[in-house]
């Protein structure tokens, strides 16, 4: 062969062109991210079983902040990720309205979601950092979560449906913090589990850390909050049974009416025998008190007189005192009349009581119409009244048991979502927390069990026992420490059904007359979450170098 020819070099390795995932590397991201934050977002929460998935919810997002994507990037893939999430997560709202399900949901993702961009903003910033101001930086963050969620209890009228300690509710030994912290420390403790993995992982499979720096401060950080949880659940909880006092036995009466039969006034008289055979049968079990749902009667049992006499004659006849949700109607004169959403006391000896509780949280368009001179062209979905009033105090009531006067505090509707409500009735003296509400509303899907998750926050909070009594749904117990004690079903396991139950109700002799420390104290965690936030963010503008900073 010739010296002149010359064989083919072999291709180069390094020529070729990239494959799929490299050329998208971006996308393919997004993508992931996009799907798993979905996907653990609606399966943290109730009705799914799965609270353990809260603790990785946010992994996705935040890991994939470490790596610095494009902020456009990153903001359209995380909120519409909590958008897409937060829209199943309400899906029950289909059953109210498909507009109002269709902007909220993602209304209430973008809300949450705002905190993905202090995650954008801190985590690149944060590698290589001292221990300490990578330990602050996660503390800060934990704290931006417990911000907003407290800024959904009261911006725009509020609607704080699910924070992320709701997710806990069946694990309460992760529960009992929220007696000091307000259900914030339950959630600032879960972000800081999420935000601890993430560090590790971004240790492991990006800085390459090998043998003794594998260990990652931020999760142990997180470790010693779970643990400072168990600990908290071990001295609040130990011993109890030697603490434990009756309360009186409890029944609870579920007459499940449809929704397009409760407001029809031609419906009254079947409503009524619902009431008038569900109550007796109640009241056949000897209990000490006889629960109703919320607004249950088909007329006002305050204003309609023959609605009046109904209740009281039911009351003698059962010879139960009854504790009941139904409307109000004053007049205020000879053009005002006033609506309330209340609860009353009915006794077999007095009647009906004169004092009584008006609802506090209405909600809108069910209730009232918000900026009625501007918005007075809409219609409530409550085809009843007009708009109903706000109730101005606590108002407890008194309710005799087992031969003595116990303090209630009611709740009623989704009121048990709002924390200062249940607060504000535990100061005012309620021995115990009542929850009157017609989650007929939701369907037969998972909202009801949703909406008692709150309960059970609101018990361990206030540290008071909570009765749940619903049209249709979950109705049953919650003792001071946020276990179901018991809830209704019926033969098929099935909490939708028409039917009662009586419950031996007890209490926790070291709690009665004594107040939690966040009764006492209120969101005091919340003012330290926005301290520590802005010392984090301070001290990581003013200490990282410019270079070191995320590209826009």
């Amino acid at each position: 062969m010739s010296d002149d020819v010359k064989t083919a070099a072999p291709p180069d390795p390094y020529d070729r062109p990239p494959s799929f995932l490299r050329r998208h590397a971006d996308s393919v991201a997004a993508a992931a991210v996009f799907l798993l934050t979905v996907v653990l977002a609606v399966l943290s929460f109730p009705p799914f079983k799965t609270p353990e998935l809260a603790y990785a919810m946010l992994v996705p997002g935040v890991y994939w902040a470490y790596t610095r994507p494009r902020l456009k990037l990153f903001v359209w893939t995380l909120f519409a990720a909590q958008a897409v999430a937060w829209t199943i997560i309400l899906g029950w709202l289909h059953n109210v309205t498909w507009a109002g399900l269709l902007l909220l949901g993602p209304f209430v993702g973008a809300w949450i979601g705002v905190w993905y961009l202090a995650a954008w903003w801190t985590m690149p910033r944060i590698v290589g950092q001292p221990t300490l101001l990578r330990l602050l930086a996660l503390l800060g963050l934990a704290g931006a979560w417990v911000v907003i969620e407290w800024t959904r209890t009261w911006l725009l009228g509020g609607f704080p449906w699910l924070p992320l300690a709701a997710s806990q509710w069946t694990m309460v030994s992760m529960l009992q913090i929220a007696a000091y912290t307000g259900a914030g420390g339950v959630s600032f403790v879960i972000v800081a589990v999420n935000l601890g993995f993430a560090a590790y992982a971004h240790r492991l499979f990006r800085e390459g850390a090998t043998g003794f720096n594998k260990r990652s401060q931020e999760f142990f950080l997180a470790l010693f909050l779970v643990l400072t949880c168990f600990t908290v659940h071990i001295q609040e909880t130990f011993n109890r049974a030697r603490f434990t006092r009756p309360l009186g036995r409890v029944a609870f009466v579920q007459p499940y009416i449809p929704q397009d039969v409760k407001w029809d006034p031609a419906k009254g008289p079947g409503i009524r025998d619902v009431l008038i055979s569900t109550t007796l049968a109640a009241a056949a079990t000897k209990p000490d008190l006889i629960l109703w749902p919320e607004a249950v009667t088909p007329f006002a049992v305050r204003g309609d007189a023959n609605e009046q006499n109904f209740v009281e004659s039911l009351a003698k006849r059962a010879q139960t005192p009854l504790l009941l949700g139904s409307v109000a109607t004053e007049h205020r004169g000879a053009t005002d009349e006033r609506w309330f959403n209340g609860a009353f006391v009915v006794t077999p000896d007095t009647g009906l009581q004169s004092a009584y509780y008006a609802k506090r949280q209405l909600v809108a368009f069910g209730e009232y119409v918000p900026l009625r001179p501007v918005l007075g062209w809409l219609t409530k979905f409550v085809p009843i009244g007009e708009d109903f009033t706000r109730g101005a105090d606590s108002a407890p009531l008194l309710v005799p048991l087992r031969g003595e006067p116990v303090v209630f505090g009611p709740l009623i509707c989704y009121e048990d979502t709002y924390p200062a409500l249940a607060r504000a009735s535990a100061r005012a003296g309620a021995d115990v927390l009542t929850v009157l509400t017609n989650n007929g509303w939701f369907g037969e899907g998972g909202a009801a069990v949703q909406h008692a998750a709150h309960s059970v926050l609101r018990a361990v909070e206030t540290r008071r026992p909570v009765l749940r009594c619903g049209n249709g749904g979950w109705s049953g117990w919650i003792d001071e420490f946020g276990f179901v004690r018991a809830n209704l079903t019926d033969d098929g396991g099935r909490i939708f059904f028409r039917g009662t139950r009586t419950l031996s109700v007890t209490r926790d002799g070291r709690w009665i007359g004594q107040q939690s420390y966040y009764t006492e104290h209120g969101d005091w965690f919340v003012l330290v979450c926005v301290l520590v936030l802005l010392l984090g963010a301070a001290l990581l503008r003013s200490r990282v170098p410019q270079a070191a900073k995320p590209e826009n």
